[in-house]
């Protein structure tokens, strides 16, 4: 059989072969390192037999799909350790994730950390067994019957729900057995280093319907300074968490009686809101955009007409029926402003229209994804939607992404790639059904793109139900990457609302729409930048820049009149002027993050300084009130990070 390799080469070998019998033809070491195989473009166990020609992709644990493969062992190692210590535990289902795996556990007794240590011990003991992985298939009566024998009857419910043509296979390490589609390493001794991290609860297959199970969740690394270093990394994202630095600077807080996913803004998260709204607004209008204010509610006729009804239902809460109309809480307001824009007439001469709103915004998340300020119920978009010629697209366009960097580099935001996401043509749900203008949208975006030399990556399925888009994905300091800005290209939402214009020949023409966001939601915008500063907001971002401390209350008077100075200048400042110890004052003031403290003694008074303290360079010395007004002040204006 031929064998071609990722870089074209072809090579022959006998039919049976393994990817590791040919791993071990080109390097021991290569053989060594492989966890996997894709073939075909398939993963699949590197110690199955292949019987034909085919594209073969040996996987280590440098590719996604070797870790994945990994760590999948790993689920079955935590399992096979759980029912060795907790034999009447029933097994539900246990998948590799994102930089690592879990296993769902039904049990009557919670597990503890004692439990947890006994777990992780055990799963080192069957790494070390080096147990060898066997795979077989049993047809599906088979199947059923040997997992009722084995007493594991969410296993029976997964064969049962199974397609009836489907291969249904097991996956065999020593005395252990699961229903597994695979794919595996070779043996448990491959796995290596592991690490139990938490344990949560979830319902069975997902369902508040369903019994909540037990889920342990766990990693593995091939590398014990991987683990390390991942842990450490871990322990880092902990610390930067919006959430817990939300709570400890007092910036929002959420209410149970209020709801799940609807955090509220505090005095001093607010002020940072307001900063960045007055910041992207004051942009807008330098870019010529009109501002707006529209309701946070529509009727479903409206939602009806744009396509969010039929594919987007689903992510809406529920219709509210008020006399003789159904209303809906808007999850976007692209239908309001295409509304606005149709209450006037439009020539080509006046074109582009900009759009631009702080808008606020619901949708209905499963409380399991809900996340701060990052995800919620509620949130606020940097929304605008630019009612362009077909001529204007790219120019537009160009103004878009350019406003975007432009507002990166005042963010020092580096770690950022752009990606064009299209739709899936098979998926005649999620999206609107018209070939003829996805592709005439889709080519129309690459263009441009192309055009404005732009280096991206096609995603496909990540586009928006009426049309393509650019959407910036930035790398945080913590987690995964995720969509900060989007720029979509709409041909269907103008169209669908009889929107018009009159062109150069007198006739009426439908404009393009491009919707777009720089700050995506202030919401989720914030709590990036929370979690990149690790709360050490700039001066020209911090909620409170200086902190004025006076000594005594004989310097009280001082230490106020300097505060209203400051203020004067447009300085964010507070006066602690509790009856507390000055060291106190200064270790609340750096737990706060203050960038400033101005620690105001007799001596200063009288020698008309401030003591100047620096959150991030210590003690500056004494200077006088002008001259750190002018020092602040600069560096405000320069918007340093």
């Amino acid at each position: 059989m031929i064998i071609t390799f990722p870089d074209g080469s072809k090579r022959e070998y006998q039919n049976g072969s393994t990817a590791l019998d040919i791993a071990n033809s080109i390097s021991p070491r290569l053989a060594k390192a492989t966890l996997g195989c894709a073939i075909d473009g398939v993963r699949s166990d590197a110690f199955r037999p292949i019987e034909k020609d085919c594209e073969l992709k040996l996987l280590t644990f440098e590719d996604a799909d070797g870790r994945w493969t990994l760590r999948h062992t790993g689920s079955h190692i935590l399992a096979q350790a759980v029912k060795r210590l907790f034999p009447e535990t029933k097994l539900a289902i246990g998948p590799a994730i994102d930089n690592g795996f879990y296993y769902d556990f039904d049990r009557e007794a919670s597990f503890t950390p004692e439990d947890i240590e006994k777990i992780e011990k055990e799963m080192n003991k069957i790494i070390s067994e080096n147990l060898k992985e066997e795979r077989f298939e049993l047809p599906r009566a088979e199947a059923i019957a040997y997992m009722q024998e084995r007493e594991e009857p969410y296993k029976v419910e997964l064969i049962e729900d199974l397609p009836e043509d489907a291969v249904i296979s097991f996956y065999k390490q020593g005395e252990f057995v699961d229903l597994c589609a695979g794919p595996h390493v070779v043996s448990t001794g491959k796995v290596k280093n592991v690490k139990i991290m938490s344990v949560a609860g979830a319902y069975w297959r997902g369902s508040e319907k369903n019994k909540m199970l037990q889920r342990i969740y766990a990693t593995a690394f091939e590398k014990k300074a991987d683990l390390d270093a991942y842990i450490e990394k871990l322990e880092e994202a902990k610390k930067r968490d919006h959430r817990k630095l939300g709570r400890e600077l007092g910036l929002f807080m959420s209410d149970e009686l209020v709801g799940k996913g609807l955090p509220m803004f505090l005095p001093r998260g607010y002020t940072l809101w307001r900063i960045l709204e007055n910041y992207i607004r004051d942009k807008e209008i330098k870019s010529g955009y009109q501002h707006v204010l529209t309701p946070c509610v529509g009727t479903v006729d409206l939602y009806k007409i744009s396509g969010h009804w039929d594919h987007y239902q689903q992510n809406m809460f529920p219709a509210m029926k008020v006399e003789d109309e159904t209303y809906v809480l808007r999850p976007m307001n692209c239908p309001h402003h295409m509304r606005i824009y149709a209450n006037t007439s439009h020539s080509y001469r006046n074109l582009p229209v900009r759009i631009g709103e702080i808008a606020h915004d619901f949708r209905y998340e499963a409380s399991g994804t809900l996340k701060g300020i990052e995800r919620g119920r509620h949130f606020c978009q940097n929304d605008a939607h630019l009612f362009v010629t077909p001529e204007q697209i790219k120019d537009e366009f160009a103004k878009v992404v350019d406003l975007i960097f432009t507002t990166y580099k005042d963010f020092g935001i580096k770690d950022y790639r752009c990606v064009l996401s299209l739709r899936d043509p098979k998926d005649k749900v999620k999206y609107h059904d018209d070939d003829e203008m996805w592709n005439t949208a889709e080519n129309a975006l690459r263009d441009v793109l192309n055009s404005l030399g732009l280096e991206y990556t096609e995603e496909i399925g990540e586009a928006a139900f009426y049309g393509p888009k650019l959407d910036v994905n930035v790398v945080p300091a913590v987690g995964a990457e995720y969509t900060l800005s989007t720029c979509q290209l709409d041909f269907c939402l103008p169209a669908r609302f009889n929107l018009t214009y009159i062109d150069k020949d007198g006739k009426e023409r439908t404009p393009v729409v491009l919707h777009r966001a720089i700050l995506g939601s202030l919401d989720r915008f914030m709590a990036f930048l929370i979690e990149e500063t690790a709360g050490n907001f700039p001066a020209w971002l911090a909620p409170e820049q200086v902190r004025v401390l006076p000594i005594t209350d004989r310097t009280m008077d001082a230490s106020h009149a300097i505060a209203e100075q400051l203020q004067e200048k447009g300085i964010r400042v507070e006066v602690d002027d509790r009856n507390e110890k000055l060291g106190y004052k200064i270790r609340e003031a750096q737990m706060m993050k203050i960038p400033y403290m101005l620690v105001i003694g007799d001596r200063d008074v009288e020698n008309g300084v401030v003591s100047v303290r620096s959150r991030n360079k210590g003690d500056l010395g004494a200077m006088t009130l002008e001259d750190f007004e002018k020092m602040l002040l600069d560096e405000i204006n320069a918007r340093s990070m």
